[in-house]
């Protein structure tokens, strides 16, 4: 019994139902300018308010 209340607690955990799931995220930019094409991307977490990104410009 112990286990199963231990598996339907990470179950639960897992799916957001104890609140705001983490959502990935990702972005990717392409910018023509006059000093030529630059580019960009982006990946992160989103929960709630707080989003975590890392990025690179390329």
């Amino acid at each position: 019994m112990k286990w199963g209340w231990m598996t339907l607690l990470l179950v639960l955990g897992a799916c957001g139902a104890d609140g705001e799931p983490v959502t990935p995220t990702r972005d990717a930019t392409i910018t023509l300018s006059d000093a030529g094409l630059s580019g960009g991307i982006r990946i992160g977490a989103q929960q709630g308010p707080v989003t975590v990104s890392l990025g690179v410009g390329l």
